[in-house]
């Protein structure tokens, strides 16, 4: 096992037979699997469900602008990043947190392999169906006079806004003249103007 013979005096550093443990290791692995044969405990392989639609929506834009302050002891969900509860990981931006509930690593912690479902014929024709359905609802939803009401509104908007703007354009206009007579007041007394110091002729 270990050998005491050194190659100097002064090395006391014990050598180890790399061989001999490997061989060691190999046996006892060898002895293992003889005993779960003969108990019949071999393993039976994972058997993981097939991939499936994500039933909720990814919730990116929560924390969007948000500033937060982050302390030794705040705990690893409210850290800043993306949480996942099921791998207990903190992802820091939304692409790679994406990449990660998307990912191998995620979907097994969920119970399920890489392998999507093949859908049948009659399958895909009922979805063609229901999707169809969604769209006739859809333009049957298209009320002429819903649209004519969205139409006035937007054109009252669209007036009140103008005269708004009219509005300002007056009050302008007014503190304009108001400044133009006190312009010709002060020539009247004397003097041209305050800040100025260019001589008008």
């Amino acid at each position: 096992m270990a050998s005491g013979s050194g190659s100097s005096k002064n090395d006391f550093r014990r050598k180890w037979d790399k061989d001999e443990y490997e061989n060691l290791a190999q046996k006892r692995l060898a002895e293992e699997r003889d005993r779960e044969r003969r108990d019949g405990k071999i393993a039976p392989p994972v058997k993981r469900d097939l991939l499936r639609h994500r039933d909720y929506k990814v919730d990116l834009e929560s924390k969007l602008g948000k500033t937060i302050v982050i302390t030794k002891t705040t705990p690893q969900a409210e850290m800043g990043g993306y949480y996942c509860n099921v791998c207990d990981c903190v992802v820091k931006d939304s692409i790679n947190f994406l990449d990660h509930i998307n990912g191998k690593k995620h979907q097994r912690n969920l119970g399920m392999s890489m392998r999507v479902e093949r859908s049948s014929l009659d399958q895909v024709k009922k979805r063609f169906e229901v999707n169809k359905k969604k769209m006739e609802e859809k333009q049957k939803e298209y009320d002429f006079e819903e649209r004519m009401k969205e139409l006035r509104e937007e054109e009252e908007k669209a007036k009140a806004y103008k005269k708004e703007k009219q509005k300002e354009r007056k009050r302008r206009a007014e503190d304009d003249l108001d400044f133009e007579e006190d312009d010709e007041m002060a020539a009247v007394m004397g003097f041209s103007g305050f800040g100025s110091s260019k001589k008008s002729h």
